[in-house]
């Protein structure tokens, strides 16, 4: 089933590890690619490295925005980066997708990675946009709502599998100065 708008809406950090196990899906044109999510990282509104602690402005306003969309950016020039607004509305809070285990369309991800090592081809927040060809086009998609069309994409969703095993959620990252701003999860 996929993920109802009003569950992003959860508290940030319950969002982070619960995600854990679900299926990061992407439909296009060229093949369907997922991948389910291994690790996660929460930016809350007060952290320092959170893309809303600056304030709103015009590349993340989307954090600001409603909840259960996708925030897409571009890092170091190069690299594109997936998240989903999650808490509040208006607070600036997401949460990044760091990992994930490739489960279909490999082959165009190996394609798309150059590379044939299953272990390398979602193995970070950039590795697993480039697999999936997810780019600055999706940024504010609604990760909810599967009749979107935006060019040769059609879908981008994440979904709950109820087939999958639960996998650990233990924080596994604590980078912020303030206590309990940013929690990453495995």
């Amino acid at each position: 089933m996929i993920l109802a708008q009003t569950w992003y809406a959860q508290e940030t950090i319950t969002v982070a590890k619960q995600l854990l196990g679900c299926l990061l899906v992407h439909l296009e044109e060229e093949e369907t690619t997922l991948g389910r999510i291994v690790e996660t990282e929460a930016y809350l509104w007060n952290d320092p490295a959170a893309h809303a602690f600056v304030g709103k402005t015009k590349r993340n306003s989307v954090l600001f925005g409603p909840v259960g969309h996708a925030y897409v950016y571009f890092i170091y020039g190069v690299h594109y980066c997936v998240n989903t607004v999650t808490g509040q509305e208006g607070k600036g809070e997401a949460v990044l997708i760091r990992a994930l285990e490739p489960l279909q369309g490999i082959s165009v991800m190996q394609k798309r990675r150059r590379t044939e090592k299953l272990s390398l081809l979602c193995n970070g927040p950039a590795k697993l946009t480039e697999a999936l060809a997810i780019t600055r086009l999706l940024n504010g998609v609604p990760l909810f709502d599967s009749p979107l069309q935006s060019g040769l994409l059609r879908v981008f969703a994440l979904l709950l599998s109820v087939k999958l095993l639960k996998l650990s959620r233990r924080p596994v990252l604590a980078f912020a100065k303030q206590k309990n701003c940013l929690y990453g999860f495995t």
